[in-house]
């Protein structure tokens, strides 16, 4: 399948070097071998053991006549690893039958990283090795130590390991990936395959990268050859310094065709110096939901163009809730630097200490203002904004302009179409009109519209008022808000005539 595969090796490519047009470029290198020479000592192979619980292992019995477990293809027959689920189960392993004791099978992973500190401090990815039993790590002249693990963090995939002998090891710096431009020559050093120290050169394709909403991280796409066991090795500049992690690919079939990613050293030197003396990573937390500024709502809100990131819902007793930050609310700066978008805002937030305080530039009501922020702990799991409970209203109402047929929240609407009592009152989206503005939106049955502009709606008869005062007042387009399964979001929808 085609998509982002987590870079556990490198296979070499060819790829063209084309001359520099620039003066003040740097030429086309000779050769490598020089800065190859100085750098590999510094790259290490890893090999984490894992312990799984597996059935019994049998191998398929080949020409054994009525024997069920008999593997009736031979090896290099195309039905063979088809078959192989069948026989042997969908990782090789046959299933536990009825009576099987289950046993315990060691697998090892393999992958890369690099020493940083002359006293054995080994980084690599977290998917390295994460659940491993047992780190081993193996040097550029094959001498292997066991390694301890020092930390990791999932949400940028990083992970510190520590080695120890009566001497010092080869290291590596730190190199400044802002410095780093597209098109710049790289050299990445790995363990693709599991064969040991390779080195690929390649250029950096882009940045700024974003590849999972998973991470943080905004990645450097690199060109140069990685693959499955090149995951944790160094992305090096020309002076030899690290600028990179390498930690994925894409790829349709699981081999280099170009497309690597690697995360930029400074985000990777910050957290690898935390993970070194705190153990762990402790990020800034907000408590907000928040969404991306479309065009129809940056024409809703009357501000040019998308920009911000617009807090859909509050989290209770949060430091956004303890602010004074509102549902509707556009952070447009964050401690003096823009917000570009929704990424840059959790990005910022997240690199901010625990316990600062912090200047958030917003929009509210068409006003800007400055609130400050106590910068909270990151919590874990998602928390949602409650809200108090309101009288129901009877009559139900349509908007025609929208395309909506609405209804108010009793409890006979609220079973019909699941909407929990945390939704204290709003207008139930009973039907959307496919041609109409709503649906373009993406608007369905189901959908609680719990504000519209500035007014907060307790019946469907209010949503229709305030689509008509919009329209006599020449909006070109509406906000609402929406309530949808617990999560809440702004719409911008476009008023036609």
């Amino acid at each position: 399948r085609r998509g982002v595969a987590a870079a556990a090796g490198a296979l070499v490519l060819a790829f063209t070097a084309l001359a520099p047009t620039a003066a003040s470029a740097r030429p086309v290198p000779g050769s490598f071998a020089d800065m190859a020479a100085k750098v590999t000592p510094a790259v290490v192979n890893i090999s984490a053991e894992r312990i799984r619980q597996t059935a019994q292992q049998q191998q398929p019995r080949q020409g054994v006549p009525g024997d069920p477990r008999a593997m009736p293809f031979p090896e290099g027959s195309p039905f063979r690893e088809f078959f192989r689920r069948y026989y042997n189960g969908p990782r090789g392993d046959r299933p536990q039958m009825p009576g099987q004791r289950p046993q315990m099978r060691r697998a090892k992973a393999l992958g890369s990283g690099f020493i940083v500190d002359p006293d054995g401090y080994v980084v690599t990815n977290n998917h390295v090795i994460r659940g491993a039993s047992r780190i081993e790590v193996i040097l550029h002249d094959g001498k292997k130590y066991d390694a301890k693990l020092i930390g990791t963090d999932s949400r940028t995939d990083l992970a510190l390991l520590k080695i120890t002998a009566d001497r010092k090891f080869p290291s590596v710096k730190w190199g400044d990936s802002d410095k780093a431009r597209v098109g710049d020559w790289i050299l990445a050093v790995g363990n693709p395959f599991g064969l040991g120290g390779t080195v690929t050169a390649g250029i950096v394709s882009a940045r700024g990268r974003n590849i999972s909403n998973r991470t943080i991280v905004d990645f450097l796409q690199i060109d140069a050859p990685i693959n499955r066991g090149n995951s944790g090795g160094p992305t090096f500049n020309m002076d030899g310094d690290v600028v990179g992690v390498n930690t994925a690919i894409y790829s349709p079939n699981g081999g280099s065709i170009g497309l690597g990613f690697a995360i930029p050293s400074n985000l990777a030197r910050q957290v690898i110096d935390e993970l070194r003396t705190n153990g762990k990573i402790s990020r800034g937390w907000l408590g907000v939901q928040i969404q991306p500024v479309t065009d129809d709502i940056a024409k809703a809100l009357k501000i040019e163009g998308p920009k911000g990131a617009l807090v859909s819902a509050v989290v209770p007793d949060s430091p956004a809730a303890k602010a004074g930050l509102q549902s509707g609310d556009v952070i447009l700066r964050w401690d003096g630097k823009t917000v570009a978008s929704v990424r840059d805002l959790v990005r910022k937030v997240s690199a901010t200490k625990t316990g600062s305080t912090v200047d958030v530039e917003l929009l509210r009501d068409g006003s800007q203002k400055t609130i400050t922020v106590n910068v909270g702990a990151n919590q874990d799991g998602a928390q949602r904004a409650g809200m108090r409970r309101g009288p129901d209203a009877p009559a139900p109402a349509a908007v025609g302009k929208l395309g909506l047929g609405l209804a108010n929240l009793t409890p006979e609407t609220r079973q019909r179409f699941n909407v929990g009592e945390d939704v204290a009152k709003g207008a139930l989206v009973l039907s959307v009109r496919p041609d109409s503005p709503a649906a373009e939106k993406g608007l369905r049955p189901g959908d609680v519209i719990t504000r519209v502009g500035n007014t907060e709606i307790a019946s469907a008869d209010q949503v229709a008022k305030a689509v008509d005062a919009a329209t006599k007042a020449g909006r070109e387009a509406l906000l609402i808000r929406v309530v949808r399964d617990g999560t809440t979001r702004y719409l911008g929808l476009p008023l036609k005539s």
